[in-house]
């Protein structure tokens, strides 16, 4: 039976608890893909020959940064998220976090990571991290609920990490960093597309303006994400006619982009949102295997 002293008592501390709402405040599963892309720009931009205690700084400042753009990201939107079925139990709108120990975290990891960065790597890593940073926090998240286009702004801090990883290694943008850039700004429109069409209904309740087109599920907004899907495809073999990578991996690059492009024509048959799920598990496929294949190369060579 509860009485007037029970109710009265603090609450005790459930560490378990509190690792899971960092864990949903951090995107745990998110930051580990993005930091996975940073990796391996680290180690093609080093043919393999690195240390391994510089790989660790790199992942721990990219994760810390990473963390840091989506803690800033749910502070911003944290009324927005009680409103989806999809963010509603995250721990700021579900108020098991205050807004001042998210902001004391994000300040703390952005802070720390773009440090780590500079130090540890190199000055231009560290910028980088921070013009990411300031990106997604500044120009992407407040831009969904006013444009389309914010997927855009999104796609130019997403394709971030495999470039932050060459640079980390080499010092320097080059050919090969970009040519990993391009593939994931262009991989991102096809895989936020394919989310948005599942998640449409949801995103509708925040005023969130996801998918291309004005009709939202409809041929065009099905016609831009095949597009971009399709374009994955030439743009493999721009690996091997730069000379950056062997004729193979460019082949079996394509190939992964043919196997990433059949569920975008499903959808733009059916415009069914099983044929936008079957494309968004295909676009979790596509680029982990794109980016091994590519660091497998790189290592061989």
């Amino acid at each position: 039976m509860l009485t007037e002293k029970s109710l009265s008592e603090p609450k005790a501390f459930d560490l378990s608890a509190r690792i899971r709402d960092y864990n949903l405040l951090t995107k745990m599963r998110l930051s580990s893909l993005v930091v996975f892309s940073a990796a391996i720009g680290f180690v093609i931009g080093n043919k393999g020959d690195f240390h391994f205690g510089q790989l660790c700084w790199l992942v721990l400042g990219g994760f810390l940064v990473t963390g840091s753009s989506n803690a800033f990201n749910q502070i911003i939107e944290r009324d927005l998220d009680k409103l989806m079925d999809r963010t509603k139990n995250r721990p700021l709108p579900a108020g098991r976090m205050s807004v001042g120990e998210a902001m004391i975290a994000a300040v703390l990891m952005g802070a720390s990571g773009i440090l780590i960065l500079w130090i540890f790597m190199n000055p231009l890593c560290g910028l980088l991290s921070a013009l990411s940073l300031l990106l997604y926090t500044l120009m992407y998240t407040p831009s969904k609920r006013i444009t389309p286009f914010s997927v855009f702004i999104g796609a130019i801090p997403g394709a971030f990490p495999p470039l932050l990883g060459y640079v980390a290694a080499r010092n320097e943008i080059g050919m090969e960093a970009l040519l990993l850039y391009f593939l994931q700004f262009i991989w991102q429109f096809p895989h936020f597309w394919a989310i948005a069409w599942v998640m449409d209904d949801d995103y509708k309740k925040a005023g969130f303006k996801m998918l291309p087109s004005p009709g939202g599920r409809d041929r065009n907004t099905a016609f831009q994400t095949m597009a971009y899907t399709l374009s994955l495809v030439p743009l493999a073999l721009l690996l091997h006619f730069f000379g950056m990578f062997s004729v193979w991996s460019s082949m079996i690059v394509a190939a992964t982009g043919i196997f990433f492009a059949i569920p975008s024509f499903r959808l733009y048959k059916d415009l069914e949102i099983k044929s936008a799920k079957k494309l968004m598990y295909a676009s979790f496929i596509y680029l982990p295997v794109v980016q091994l294949v590519l660091m497998i190369d790189k290592l061989l060579s």
